[in-house]
């Protein structure tokens, strides 16, 4: 299938699909996710993002859960070399924030769960305004020095304290974040697109989008009225029957026909094809799920027919 790409500045080479971890000890059991897992490597994927807080919200779960099944599958399969995995640090119930003995202690109870000696990808998830970017990375930086972090990420930031974190690195010489995980897709683009996104084409951010499916409207299976087989069936309330939302909807549906290919595979190749953007993130709580998602590497949407979804989302 597709070539790897760049991740950003970095030396991480990652699968244009990011799998997403978040149903995983949710949506998906272990057994379900060993075979998600499988089929997407099978596929040539190799990039993995999860986070210390998932799931944390599921009644029973502490958070944690997503990070020891992936643990588990790394252990049972043996092939840690040849994936990249992402994880993050700030939401987790006992590791809240991003004060520095926090940062070390979550990072050292992830390395715990993935059962491995180092995270490729690891995120600040929420940005915590009540420590100085100099402490956080200082933090982060001690980690990647030590060798238990490859690189480093930032989710759920302002421009300012974004471009405040990467001109404190650059000045000290200390890690950089290489990649930015922003809530972005054709339905959600106003946090990204603007002062972000001019921050990560300035500095060579890979952009890696968090909810590209718009947690699941954009696979068009929700209709007004209809009722949907999802855990996240409610996170999409605020686009069913919109005039933005029908239009964004109608028009994957005609660029899904023309190619012969789904709507879900329309809207990633989409996210895809916007500057900076290295790899949407979606995730599959079922096999059946998996083909879609894998399929957008290899369309090639047309000029005019970005230029249509783009429009219609305006």
């Amino acid at each position: 299938m597709s070539v790897l790409r760049k991740l950003g500045t970095s030396d991480l080479e990652v699968f244009p699909l990011n799998l997403g971890g978040n149903v995983f000890g949710w949506s998906a059991d272990e057994r379900t996710s060993f075979a998600v897992l499988d089929a997407y490597t099978s596929a040539g994927g190799n990039f993995i993002d999860t986070a210390d807080s998932y799931s944390m919200w599921v009644p029973g779960n502490q958070g944690g859960e997503s990070e020891a099944i992936i643990g588990n599958w790394l252990t049972a399969r043996g092939n840690r070399d040849s994936v990249v995995i992402a994880t993050k640090v700030s939401n987790h119930p006992q590791y809240r924030g991003l004060a520095p003995a926090n940062i070390r202690a979550a990072a050292e109870a992830s390395l715990r769960r993935l059962r491995t000696d180092r995270i490729d990808l690891y995120y600040t998830h929420f940005d915590d305004p009540s420590v100085p970017v100099e402490d956080i990375i200082t933090a982060l930086d001690g980690l990647v020095k030590e060798g238990k972090v490859r690189q480093i990420a930032a989710s759920n930031i302002s421009p300012e304290r974004l471009e405040a974190s990467l001109r404190f690195s650059e000045r000290e010489g200390l890690a950089r974040y290489v990649a930015l995980q922003p809530h972005y897709n054709l339905v959600s683009r106003e946090t990204f697109e603007g002062p972000l996104q001019d921050l990560a084409k300035r500095y060579g951010l890979g952009v890696l989008p968090y909810f590209s499916l718009a947690s699941g409207f954009l696979t068009g299976k929700h209709k007004p009225g209809g009722a949907v087989d999802s855990a996240r069936a409610s996170r999409v309330a605020g686009y069913v029957g919109t005039p933005r939302g029908e239009r964004v909807l109608a028009e994957l549906a005609k660029v899904a026909a023309a190619h012969r290919t789904e709507p879900a595979t329309v809207a990633l190749a989409w996210l895809a094809a916007q500057p900076t953007v290295v790899g949407p993130i979606a995730s599959a709580r079922t096999l059946e799920q998996l083909p879609a998602l894998l399929a957008f590497p290899e369309l090639a949407l047309t000029e005019d027919e970005i230029a249509a979804l783009t429009a219609a989302s305006a």
